[in-house]
């Protein structure tokens, strides 16, 4: 792999294309009929990951800096790159338009920022590591690689932004090419740098000869309970997608923001207490993010009713072939 270090290659190669694929392909949120931007997913999502999780190794970081850079990704795509939770929505499923303010889709957005941070970021690099774990410590690239990567990552985003905003919407949607009030741009930087800034300053570790802190027994479910709850949160996420594109447009956003920060509070709860308890396993982290792809492509096919016949084939045939290479993962693990 190029600008990889040496035996690298295959994780980061791993990471560039699992972001994307978990976070669009697999849900059908990129169709089989507009396969042909998936390099610019790659560089985008991909690259993303890869750069975010380079932070973090190169500089020791504490997990919640995975969850700020995250955010920060995400803030990018949605008022930077390709603007969508800022642009009025393309699709209005009941030809309404739902739960928009300040120039902002609420809704959509704090959906947009639960799943990319989720699916382009901690579940690739945590499921990739899992694949590859005596590389887990590792950085993986070097800073010419990462150099390399952010070149990808911003030329990427150009891509996404112009056939998105500039031709995607005129010449396919029929709608006016947008472009963002300068305000949100100015304040989508300034939460961006906020966000970087908290992440590479305040999640380094503690220096000065702490002891550290003995890690209490807390009780893990087992592991198939594991995967029906990452299964579970996935499906409750879904919702928030739907109404953002309008499905239910007279569903009160409030209460749809409260459910959407219900699941934010469980997983903020839960998982790092389960993940730092001693008896707490590859297995289990396996399980929960088995749990939440599955659950992603399962409930993903609500959004296939009335497709293309080619693009719901392909949605399956992706779907089965992913769950495979998970079950066989899963094998190979135990193995191990």
């Amino acid at each position: 792999m190029i600008h990889a270090k040496p035996k690298n290659g295959a994780a980061v190669l791993t990471l560039l294309i699992a972001a994307p694929l978990i976070m669009e392909v697999l849900p059908g949120y990129t169709r089989f009929s507009s396969l042909f931007v998936f390099p610019i997913e790659v560089c985008v999502w991909g690259g993303g990951a890869l750069l975010i999780r380079y932070a973090v190794r190169k500089g020791n970081l504490h997990w919640t800096a995975l969850l700020l850079l995250g955010l920060a990704l995400s803030v990018a795509e949605e008022f930077l790159i390709q603007q969508t939770s800022v642009a009025p929505m393309v699709l209005r499923l009941k030809g309404v338009t739902y739960a928009r303010g300040w120039d902002i889709n609420y809704v959509y957005l704090l959906w947009a920022l639960i799943a990319e941070t989720v699916f382009v970021v901690f579940v690739p690099v945590h499921l990739t590591e899992l694949l590859f774990p005596q590389k887990r410590q590792d950085a993986w690239i070097s800073k010419t690689g990462a150099a390399f990567f952010g070149l990808l990552f911003i030329g990427g985003s150009f891509l996404a932004w112009f056939t998105w905003t500039q031709i995607a919407r005129p010449k396919v949607f029929h709608v006016s090419a947008f472009h963002p009030p300068l305000r949100l741009v100015l304040v989508a930087a300034g939460i961006i740098i906020l966000l970087v800034t908290g992440a590479l300053v305040f999640c380094r570790p503690k220096s000065g000869g702490a002891q550290p802190v003995a890690q209490r027994e807390v009780k893990i479910p087992a592991r198939w309970l594991l995967l029906l709850l990452g299964a579970l949160w996935a499906i409750l996420l879904y919702p928030l997608v739907l109404l953002g594109f309008g499905l239910w447009p007279y569903f009160p956003p409030l209460l749809a923001i409260l459910g959407g920060l219900l699941l934010c509070a469980a997983a903020f709860l839960l998982v790092p207490r389960w993940s730092t308890a001693p008896s707490w396993d590859a297995g289990r982290a396996y399980a929960l993010i088995s749990g939440v792809i599955t659950g992603s492509m399962l409930v993903s096919f609500v959004g296939f009713v009335g497709a293309a016949p080619q693009d719901l084939w392909f949605k399956v045939v992706v779907d089965l072939a992913a769950w495979f290479l998970l079950i066989r993962w899963r094998h190979r693990m135990n193995k191990r």
